[in-house]
């Protein structure tokens, strides 16, 4: 795609009337609304670009200085997201949400050049934990071989803390996204006894006979799944087809949203799945959105997606970067913060349970902070399972932790080794 036909794509939105572009703090999105993911795309980037509204109609800003929010359609394609990079990058984007692994992958080396931060949330490259070597580079709170880590430390405590000898698929997406787990899951079969079965589907996602008759075949005990827009539904109802017991289908936080199960009817009841937050608008800060945005005519898209898993994701993410611009403010003392004042907010934020209560989300995530060492959050998640007769995920555990010993080792290992291919020398920028 050409340039000047990017540049039509690119909808940057005022979200505050009046000020000039150098007057406002820009926080982008690389969104995709169309195509086979848009299932995941649009409701994240509603909630994203609703609460960027919530922060200008409520508080004028942040720290004085209204918002401007802007997105580009990548349609989840690397190419487009790397040239949606580039048509922003002189912008000043305070921070990019990429929304893909393997856009992810192709920015970190050009947003650390161009010292524009990076928040990966829950996806992306895993090994930038370490911000010794990925200084602009965050994926708090918690990333894919946490995520690996969690859904077996769920599926032992199943199991009275004993699966040698289960048998455990991974169904996932071909991609960069889809195969990062596979390093954690194949450490922890060894270290569990279990078998492990990789089978992978081929984007977008919507043929996977040969893989469900795979697992028909092989009988595994559980399925994981990561899975992402079309692929989810579909292999849903895979599993229904052949009466696979849902309870045992687990997926990433990035494979149960309501238009995953939705689709599958009651055949989805059951299906579990990882989440980073809490579920459903039961929270004071929805009252606010109600007030401030829906009431006024102010919201994203179609306003139809308020309180979904993937939308109360993408006000989680807004909230993280509000709240670290809020950071950089006080850490440099001006309110028109720059990229690079960006980055020292997100490497200094932290998240408490009072500023969560304050901000209207009691209990809606796990506090953290984050450091030099670590820019990956505490590892924690949720599981979550669909009830189909009340249309509604109910969250059934605590905040399980996973084995941040062997993540940060792996973590150790992997941003160690590509320091080493890249001339990086690992140091503290903050």
């Amino acid at each position: 795609m050409k340039m000047t036909k990017l540049a039509a794509l690119l909808t940057a939105t005022m979200l505050a009337a009046g000020p000039t572009l150098a007057d406002t703090l820009h926080f982008p999105n690389l969104s995709y609304r169309t195509g086979p993911f848009a299932a995941g795309g649009i409701p994240f980037a509603d909630g994203y670009a609703d609460y960027f509204t919530l922060i200008n109609e409520r508080d004028g800003g942040i720290g004085g200085v209204p918002i401007r929010y802007s997105e580009c359609e990548t349609a989840y394609n690397t190419e487009r997201g790397v040239e949606c990079y580039q048509s922003i990058r002189n912008d000043n984007p305070l921070v990019l949400q990429p929304l893909s692994t393997g856009i992810t992958y192709q920015l970190i080396p050009r947003a650390t050049e161009d010292q524009i931060p990076i928040h990966s949330m829950g996806y992306g490259r895993t090994s930038a934990v370490n911000g010794e070597v990925f200084p602009f580079v965050f994926n708090y709170p918690s990333n894919y071989w946490d995520g690996a880590s969690v859904m077996i430390n769920w599926i032992l405590s199943q199991n009275d803390n004993d699966i040698q000898g289960k048998k455990i698929a991974l169904l996932y997406h071909n991609s960069a996204y889809g195969r990062e787990p596979i390093p954690t899951l194949e450490r922890l079969s060894e270290r569990y006894g279990f078998t492990f079965l990789q089978i992978g589907v081929d984007s977008p996602g919507q043929e996977q006979g040969s893989q469900w008759l795979q697992i028909r075949r092989e009988r595994p005990d559980y399925v994981l799944m990561w899975g992402w827009g079309v692929m989810n539904p579909t292999a849903i109802q895979e599993a229904a087809n052949i009466r696979f017991p849902m309870e045992n289908f687990i997926g990433i936080w990035w494979s149960g949203s309501e238009q995953d199960v939705i689709p599958v009817g009651t055949g989805a009841h059951g299906y579990t799945s990882l989440a980073l937050s809490g579920v459903g608008r039961d929270f004071p800060l929805y009252d606010d959105l109600q007030n401030y945005v829906y009431d006024s005519g102010l919201a994203a898209g179609a306003g139809d997606q308020m309180g979904t898993v993937s939308y109360s994701r993408g006000i989680y993410a807004a909230m993280l970067a509000v709240e670290a611009a809020r950071t950089a403010q006080q850490i440099h003392g001006v309110s028109a913060i720059t990229p690079a004042m960006m980055r020292d907010g997100m490497a200094n934020l932290v998240i408490t349970e009072e500023r969560l209560l304050e901000l209207g989300l009691p209990g809606f995530a796990r506090p953290f902070e984050v450091s030099c060492q670590n820019h990956g959050g505490t590892g924690h998640a949720l599981v979550q399972r669909w009830d189909a007769n009340e249309g509604r995920w109910d969250i059934i555990s605590d905040w399980i932790e996973s084995d941040r010993e062997l993540i940060m080792e792996m973590v150790m290992e992997d941003s160690l080794a590509y320091a080493a291919e890249n001339n990086i020398t690992p140091a503290c920028l903050n």
